[in-house]
């Protein structure tokens, strides 16, 4: 079974992202009945997707797993659904890494509303729950990167008719980049792996 992790690069003044992190340490892990590929992914619209695709046509995965930050949660989140939608608000402040504000545009302007996760979520959260591990389902992959990623893989998925099980899974900041932020939400990097890892896992069975 061949399984794509993938991360994403430092974004909007961090220095780190706990993602990046995460797929560094997952390619030191063994798993039997797997092999592991790895990618990092540009904090830019669109660049985002079509390098993951390319990778995708590449390696032809049987499962793929998208990681994200989200500061601020509190649990590891696997999404439930992308929606058809790139855009930053207004009135917010962050672009991505290129100076990018998109608003209001579609991802692809002939696909569906919204496209639904094709990896096990609650079969996945039951599991780290099982754990110890904090985790809880997402509704809402927001409208940044990340969606624009997730939407965007489900969506090749969608039209080329691949038998992938594929998805996003939001992880929290890091106890790292909480230390500068003492009221962020954080997770330790050991638990975050721990939660990849028991998601690898679930895919494998």
């Amino acid at each position: 079974m061949k399984i794509l992790i993938t991360a994403f690069e430092p974004f909007g003044g961090d220095t780190i992202n706990p993602t990046q992190r995460l797929i560094e340490d997952i390619e030191k892990q063994s798993f039997e009945g797997a092999e592991i590929h790895t990618l990092m992914l540009p904090v830019v619209f669109d660049e985002c997707s079509e390098k993951l695709i390319h990778s995708l046509e590449s390696i032809q995965p049987d499962a793929v797993i998208c990681c994200g930050l989200a500061s601020g949660r509190t649990t590891i989140t696997p999404e439930q659904i992308a929606i058809n939608l790139k855009e930053v608000p207004k009135e917010s402040t962050v672009s991505d890494n290129k100076g990018v504000r998109p608003y209001n545009k579609y991802i692809n302007s002939e696909g569906p509303d919204g496209l639904f996760t094709r990896l096990p979520v609650r079969e996945m959260i039951e599991t780290m729950r099982e754990q110890g591990i904090p985790a809880s389902i997402s509704y809402s992959a927001g409208t940044f990167i990340c969606n624009n990623t997730m939407y965007a893989l489900l969506d090749y998925i969608r039209i080329h008719q691949l038998p992938i099980m594929a998805g996003f899974v939001h992880f929290p900041a890091s106890e790292e980049m909480a230390a500068s932020k003492p009221s962020l939400p954080s997770l330790s990097h050991e638990t975050m792996l721990k939660g990849l890892i028991t998601m690898i896992h679930t895919l494998i069975k």
